[in-house]
């Protein structure tokens, strides 16, 4: 019996919603279950609306291979036969579908709230939950969190462990849920964009540029090359600095010094390039909606280049301190592994996955702007351990480097800004971008008035938390700080 074929999408492009197809529930578990099996991966699964004791579940499925992106919906009541026995990619989804819509997946290993929102009794307070237990001699519990001693976000943290050893790992999360795809709903407002830029203050330039994409597809608005390039430019200096102070943070947490303190001094750098773009560090007020905020004029160009050129010639001689000191090696070798089998069953993203020997990069896989044209190798490592996973935030940072230097030599004339028109009315959109931590998904669902009637976003956190739980099976409880460093996921972007 041949798979349900899906309504075929391209990255940051439209379609009316109704050619999306609306399955049975049995068909879209055809779908999603085979398409993953046959090499997609789930974008996204959510509960798009509800009428009654009806609601329409939409997926995206992604394939990289063909650049393509295919949506199905389904009708459901208040239960469905889960998809997470027979695809593990699905399992967060589904646990987000139930506390958000109240829909009971039946046959769900693990069904738990990932951010406590409203329950079927009373509204649950974060962190109130039965834990996972392990019973036996000698078998104790460690709890970690939410409160941390550094200047983090929150997060819990259980572990079930045999002396130094830990069995498994249960991450619980939803300290900073804020109702940001429930605030999307309705007209666009002056707020919107500042939803997704505060989304994850991290990787602001990423969902910016997300949101923005899919607002320009349900538009018909055109971005000129000029502002292409100046978006490009702003998500690699973003990448370039989060990658730099996490290979510092990493080396910090083995005591090695060194590099910790120039990295954290050379992320500074990066973000100050940011500032020289717009004003502001993070990259706030830049990517706009039919293309920029600010010019990019030549004295600026002149002067980033001036400034790349210096922190290259620093983040090399910083960084490759790690890969020739032994103690560091040793420390970060063969420690907090995630085979390449797991990392495709829960469906990892960005730095995790290419860790595990994954060539998933949103950039080379579904290109759009500046990126259909200059494309960056994907960098991949195949030992899916804590040395994995900073190699390849090095890779990154050198072909980054590259990719901004290439830019600034040819920046093409163009428009700014272009005008945005209404949105239009019922149609759908799927945008990628390869944010720093890995893929970023925005799905925007436009009503009968040409209102957002869905917004869902999926940060790449909400992939790969369950990837940091696998990484510690087996470990030693020591190795937390540095293993949740080397994935350093976002708290707030997963509890949006």
């Amino acid at each position: 019996m041949a798979r349900p074929t899906g309504l075929i999408l391209h990255n940051a492009s439209a379609a009316p919603t109704e050619r999306l197809p609306v399955l049975s529930v049995s068909e879209l578990r055809e779908a999603v279950i085979g398409g993953v099996a046959a090499g997609a991966r789930l974008a996204a699964f959510f509960c798009a609306s509800q009428s009654g004791s009806s609601s329409r579940l939409v997926a995206v499925l992604a394939h990289g291979a063909s650049s393509t992106l295919e949506a199905y919906a389904a009708d459901v009541g208040r239960e469905y036969p889960a998809l997470t026995p027979d695809c593990p990619a699905a399992h967060w989804f589904e646990r987000e579908i139930a506390e958000q819509a109240r829909l009971s997946p039946q046959g769900h290993p693990w069904l738990k709230p990932v951010r406590s929102q409203s329950q079927k009794k009373a509204a649950a307070e974060p962190g109130v939950t039965d834990y996972f237990r392990m019973e036996g001699d000698e078998i104790h519990e460690v709890a970690v969190g939410p409160v941390h001693a550094g200047i983090i976000e929150p997060g819990h943290f259980r572990f079930q462990c045999h002396g130094e050893n830990v069995y498994h790992l249960e991450i619980s999360l939803g300290y900073q849920h804020r109702g940001v795809e429930r605030a999307m709903r309705g007209p666009i407002t002056a707020r919107s964009i500042h939803y997704m830029e505060t989304l994850a203050g991290d990787t602001t330039v990423g969902h910016a540029t997300a949101y923005c994409q899919a607002v320009e597809a349900l538009s018909g608005t055109h971005v000129s090359a000029h502002a292409h390039v100046i978006r490009a430019i702003a998500l690699e200096l973003e990448r370039l600095a989060n990658h730099t102070g996490d290979l510092g943070a990493l080396a910090g947490d083995v005591g090695f010094l060194p590099t910790a303190s120039y990295c954290g001094r050379i992320r500074g750098d990066f973000l100050n390039m940011t500032a020289l773009l717009c004003g502001n560090r993070f990259g706030r007020g830049l990517v706009r909606p039919g293309g920029v905020g600010f010019e990019f004029e030549p004295a600026r160009r002149e002067e980033m280049s001036r400034r790349l050129a210096a922190a290259r010639r620093d983040v090399t001689e910083a960084v490759n301190l790690l890969w020739d000191t032994p103690s560091v090696m040793s420390r970060f070798q063969e420690t907090g592994v995630v085979s390449r089998s797991t990392a495709i069953e829960l469906g990892l993203v960005g730095v995790a996955a290419r860790a595990c020997g994954l060539e998933r990069d949103s950039r080379l896989e579904f290109p759009t702007g500046i990126y259909s044209f200059a494309q960056i190798p994907v960098s991949a490592v195949e030992t899916g351990d804590v040395f994995a996973r900073a190699f390849v935030r090095w890779l990154e940072i050198q072909r980054s480097l590259a990719f901004i230097e290439e830019r600034l030599a040819t920046v093409p004339e163009g428009v700014l800004r272009s005008p945005v028109a209404t949105l239009k009315p019922s149609q759908i959109a799927v945008s990628l971008v390869e944010g720093w931590r890995g893929e970023i998904c925005h799905v925007a669902m436009t009503d009968a008035a040409g209102n957002f009637a869905a917004y869902k976003v999926v940060d790449p956190s909400f992939h790969n938390w369950m990837g940091l739980a696998m990484a510690l099976r087996n470990q030693q409880i020591s190795d937390f700080p540095l293993c949740n460093k080397s994935f350093n996921l976002s708290y707030c972007g997963h509890d949006l």
